[in-house]
C-alpha cells in the first residue's frame, strides 16, 4: 500500500508494502499508547540521530494494540486510539509513522525475520531506537539486547532508551491508566507531559441538560474507557479555540443509570455543536458521580460544580494540547 500523508509534512505508511518517503529512516519502535514523556524520549533520540544522518525519522507502531489480539475478551483502556495516536506522533517532530497490522501473521513472525523483512529489506533503516522494555516477534522473542546485536551484525545502530521516572513513579502507559482510573488527572498530566484528552464528534443526547439549564455537548467514549466516573474541570478545543467547562463522565444515576456518557457544559458559549469534532482535556477532578433526591438538588450542585471548575481552571492557567482538533 502506498504511503498516505494526513498532513503535508507527515507521512503514514501501512503494512510495509511500500516504504515510500520513509526509506532509510531512523525508526523509533513501540506501541506509543498516549505518546507520553517516556515515548517522547525514544522519539527524541530517533529524531536527533536522523537529523545527524540527514534521513527521515519515523515511528513504527502496531494496530490494533497486541493485547487486543492476544486477549480479545479483556479490552484495553487505551490512552489514545489509532487516529489520535497518529495526531500525537505527527505533532512530535517526526517525519512519519509506519503502522503494521497486528494479526496472526505478524504475531507468529520470528524476531529475526521481523528484523530482516521489515527493518532491513523494506525500510533499509539507518538506525533503530526503542525503549528498555520493548519486545517483539513470535513469543516476544526479540528483546532490546537481541535487537542491538542484530543491528550490529546488519550494519545499523540501535539505541536503547532507559526507563524514565517522575518522583519515583514509572512514566508508563500502565501508570497513567491507573491514575486516570482513580480520577487523578493532574498526576496523569504530569506523566503524559500534557493533560489527558479525548477527541470525538458531538452526538445527540436526551436534551436533559438543556432542560436543567446546563446544555451539554455529549461524546460517547470507547466501552473500555476506564476513566473514573465523576465530575471534572475541562478545557475543550473547538476549531483551534480553547473553551472552559465542566464535564460529567458516568451513568447519570439520578435519571437512568445508563451507558457511560461524557457530557460537557461549556461556560459562556452558545451554538450548535452536533456533528462537530472537539477535544476534551481533563484538567481537574471535582467530585464523584452521585445520586440526587431531585432534579432541583442536582441543579444546585451543578451550579457549585461550575464555580469549582472555573476556580480550578483559573489555577491551572494556560493549558495547550500537543495537537488541535
Amino acid at each position: 500500500m502506498a504511503a498516505t500523508p494526513p498532513t503535508s509534512s507527515f507521512t503514514v505508511v501501512r503494512d510495509n508494502a511500500d516504504a515510500g518517503a520513509l526509506k532509510r529512516a531512523v525508526i523509533a519502535i513501540g506501541n506509543f499508547d498516549g505518546v507520553h514523556r517516556g515515548h517522547r524520549a525514544v522519539i527524541g533520540k530517533a529524531i536527533a540521530r536522523a537529523r545527524a544522518l540527514f534521513v527521515p525519522a519515523a515511528a513504527l507502531t502496531l494496530e490494533p494494540h497486541p493485547r487486543s489480539y492476544f486477549r480479545p475478551s479483556d479490552p484495553l483502556f487505551r490512552l489514545s486510539d489509532e487516529k489520535l495516536k497518529l495526531r500525537l506522533l505527527a505533532g512530535s517532530g517526526l517525519d512519519g509513522a509506519i503502522v503494521l497490522a497486528f494479526n496472526a501473521a505478524l504475531a507468529n513472525l520470528p524476531a529475526g525475520e521481523f528484523v530482516s523483512r521489515v527493518l532491513v529489506d523494506t525500510f533499509a533503516v539507518s538506525g533503530v531506537v526503542t525503549g528498555f522494555d520493548f519486545h517483539f516477534g513470535k513469543d516476544r522473542g526479540g528483546s532490546p539486547a537481541y535487537l542491538a546485536a542484530e543491528g550490529k551484525a546488519r550494519g545499523f545502530p540501535v539505541d536503547i532508551v532507559p526507563a524514565l521516572e517522575d518522583e519515583g513513579r514509572p512514566v508508563s502507559s500502565g501508570t497513567i491508566r491507573a491514575a486516570l482510573s482513580a480520577g487523578r488527572v493532574v498526576e496523569a498530566a504530569e506523566l503524559l507531559g500534557y493533560p489527558w484528552f479525548v477527541s470525538g464528534e458531538v452526538i445527540h443526547g436526551d436534551k436533559r441538560g438543556r432542560d436543567l439549564g446546563f446544555p451539554t455537548a455529549n461524546l460517547r467514549l470507547p466501552p473500555a474507557c476506564a476513566l473514573k466516573h465523576g465530575i471534572y474541570a475541562v478545557r475543550v478545543v473547538l476549531d483551534g479555540q480553547y473553551l472552559d467547562g465542566v464535564a460529567s463522565f458516568g451513568r447519570r444515576p439520578t435519571f437512568d443509570n445508563g451507558a457511560p456518557l461524557l457530557e460537557v457544559f461549556l461556560f459562556d458559549f452558545s451554538g450548535d455543536l452536533y456533528g462537530r469534532g472537539i477535544d476534551v482535556a481533563f484538567i481537574a477532578w471535582l467530585r464523584p458521580e452521585q445520586l440526587f433526591e431531585s432534579a432541583e438538588a442536582l441543579i444546585v450542585q451543578m451550579g457549585r460544580d461550575s464555580e469549582q471548575a472555573r476556580a480550578a481552571l483559573a489555577r491551572a492557567g494556560t493549558v495547550v494540547l500537543p495537537v488541535s482538533a
